[in-house]
């Protein structure tokens, strides 16, 4: 009896908690599925973005007894080495971005104002360099400027001691390694940014007597200084905090190859998170700058064009004289990558005093098959880059439908979140999950789970890794799908009845399945030659992923460079072909995926 008149009471206490939370402030004006799902991505983005940084800097900035301190900050700025690194490495991130600039400015001009036989093919391969990371391009370069190079036999040096290319101009090669890989991205963000420029203004300055040169400094610079400076920003970030070229020049006295030298050290010396934490510090600025300078988001600060723009069609001599510049730029692109397939085909120690290889061979690519330390590699690096594509893929969907379906007041947050890892370097990123294991290491002790424990095994924090820092592209890419398909459909399924996840599953994603494809693709891709965090977070040779084996090949004696080659070349065909596919899915609204 007291059961039966129990229930009724706590049949009212449950409805009643209902009608409470049903009646709060936020679930009553937002949908509850939107308010949830914004909360998961707040957790996401919290423990795998925000708390790796927090671990850094507070490591860099705690003394040992626990408190507060900046001796190892001022430690860092004690070594000349050490500042000489920092010094280094703002100089690489300048010029590197100054030659990006260099090569993408005249060519997104003629690009978007001209139009010539085989435009499309040229502007396709343009993007050539996105299919090789520099730290592979990097491990071709080293033989072609060996002492007794072919670059040395070009010059005609070959006899006495040859030309020390390496020891002489190593900050110039990773320069011109590094910027031949990153100007596709500041091409494409000048490419976008003056395809949405209204001809009409320059039109009107031309009418009233205005030279080109005045035109192209007062009106068309100002007008893409949104894609300007969204390309220099990622350009000098990326080429502040590149670790793979450098390392692979072996160009020690820089701060990304110091970090990653001081490693061994890491559980017992704070001094490398300091040094990482006045990276990142560094990074931060020259994002905030960027984004300064930038003054409005990209869609705002361009002007809708009262005219459609047109390009003018050029034949002949004209013609030749604008596909010119691209196809110099192609040539120069490409040198890395040929230079990595001519060594994977080269008979171990045939290419000496030569221009080109005395013998070929096709042994190093069977031979990266079967190695021990190649093989495996492959295989952990499709099943990390798998793992990773699938986290991506979700997780950028939940946040892509925040941005573009919700009005919750907190989504410009969880979109700038998500673009979080395109401002905060990969070192920084990769330093902040190993932290992230020895922390859990001092709290559990010998109770801590394997799954934590990047020493015994890498797989979820590298998984996590690299899925945190391949995010934009899938949030971007779901995006534009989401922005150009009408919500029309989705209003429809839900006023016949259709749950919201029904309608995710028969309406949203099969319309904007090639978007996340697309950026599917390119997140798999390359989180297959993810250098950063493969080079740190990986410490056993059975969890090895590519871009670590080949690391490790390449300082093996005779055949090292060879066998390492030929494990770049299998990496950058199945590059090739995701890139492709991906292009094929995406076309011209590729570009989109690399914008802040």
């Amino acid at each position: 009896m007291t059961m039966l008149q129990a229930t009724p009471s706590a049949a009212d206490a449950l409805q009643g908690s209902r009608s409470a939370w049903s009646r709060l402030p936020l679930l009553g004006r937002y949908p509850a599925t939107h308010v949830f799902l914004a909360a998961a991505l707040y957790v996401f983005f919290a423990v795998f973005l925000i708390w790796p940084i927090v671990q850094v800097v507070a490591t860099g900035f705690v003394s040992k007894t626990g408190g507060f301190t900046l001796n190892y900050v001022k430690l860092i700025f004690q070594s000349h080495v050490l500042v000489e690194g920092l010094r280094n490495a703002g100089l690489v991130a300048v010029l590197v971005t100054l030659l990006t600039l260099a090569i993408s400015l005249p060519l997104a001009v003629l690009s978007v104002r001209f139009d010539f036989p085989g435009r499309g093919l040229l502007s396709g391969l343009l993007l050539v360099p996105l299919v090789l990371p520099p730290f592979v391009g990097a491990l071709g370069m080293r033989l072609v400027l060996s002492r007794y190079g072919p670059l040395t036999q070009l010059v005609g040096a070959g006899d006495g001691l040859g030309i020390d290319w390496l020891g002489l101009h190593r900050l110039a090669g990773i320069v011109i390694i590094e910027a031949l890989h990153l100007y596709p991205i500041m091409l494409l963000n000048l490419q976008a940014a003056m395809a949405n420029l209204d001809p009409a203004m320059e039109q009107a300055a031309a009418n009233i007597g205005a030279s080109r040169w005045t035109i192209f400094h007062r009106i068309t610079l100002p007008l893409i200084r949104p894609g300007l400076f969204a390309g220099c920003t990622l350009v000098m970030i990326w080429s502040f905090t590149e670790l793979g070229t450098p390392l692979m020049f072996d160009y020690i006295t820089i701060t990304p190859v110091q970090v990653f030298k001081l490693i061994t050290d890491v559980s017992d010396n704070p001094l490398p998170y300091a040094l990482v934490v006045v990276t990142l510090i560094a990074s931060t600025l020259l994002y905030l700058i960027g984004k300064v300078l930038l003054g409005r988001g990209f869609d705002a600060a361009t002007t809708k064009a009262s005219t459609a723009a047109t390009s003018h069609r050029l034949h002949g001599w004209k013609a030749a004289l604008v596909a010119a510049p691209f196809l110099v730029v192609v040539l120069l692109a490409v040198i890395p990558h040929i230079a990595v397939v001519l060594t994977s085909l080269t008979a171990t120690g045939s290419w000496y005093k030569s221009l080109l290889p005395a013998s070929l061979t096709a042994a190093h690519f069977r031979a990266a098959l079967v190695d021990e330390l190649a093989f495996p590699s492959i295989v952990n690096s499709i099943k990390y880059a798998s793992l990773a594509t699938a986290l991506a893929m979700l997780v950028g969907l939940g946040t892509a439908i925040l941005i573009v379906r919700s009005r919750l007041p907190g989504r410009g947050l969880i979109d700038a979140l998500s673009m979080l890892p395109l401002a905060v370097p990969g070192l920084v990123m990769a330093f902040g999950y190993l932290a992230i294991s020895i922390w859990f290491k001092r709290k559990l002790g010998e109770s801590m789970p394997v799954w934590l424990d990047v020493q015994r095994n890498p797989l979820l924090l590298l998984v996590i890794a690299y899925a945190a820092r391949r995010l934009p592209y899938v949030v971007r890419s779901a995006v534009a799908g989401l922005q150009q398909t009408p919500q029309d459909l989705e209003l429809a399924a839900a006023n016949l009845g259709a749950s919201r996840f029904t309608v995710l599953r028969r309406i949203t994603v099969p319309l904007i399945l090639a978007n996340l494809i697309a950026g599917g693709l390119l997140a798999f891709a390359f989180a297959m030659l993810e250098v950063s965090d493969s080079l740190i977070l990986a410490q056993r040779t059975e969890h090895f992923p590519i871009t670590k084996a080949i690391w490790e090949i390449s300082q093996r004696l005779e055949d090292g460079l060879y066998l390492a080659s030929a494990l770049g070349v299998w990496a950058m065909v199945l590059l090739t072909l995701t890139i492709l596919s991906a292009n094929a899915f995406m076309g011209r609204k590729l570009g989109a995926i690399f914008r802040v």
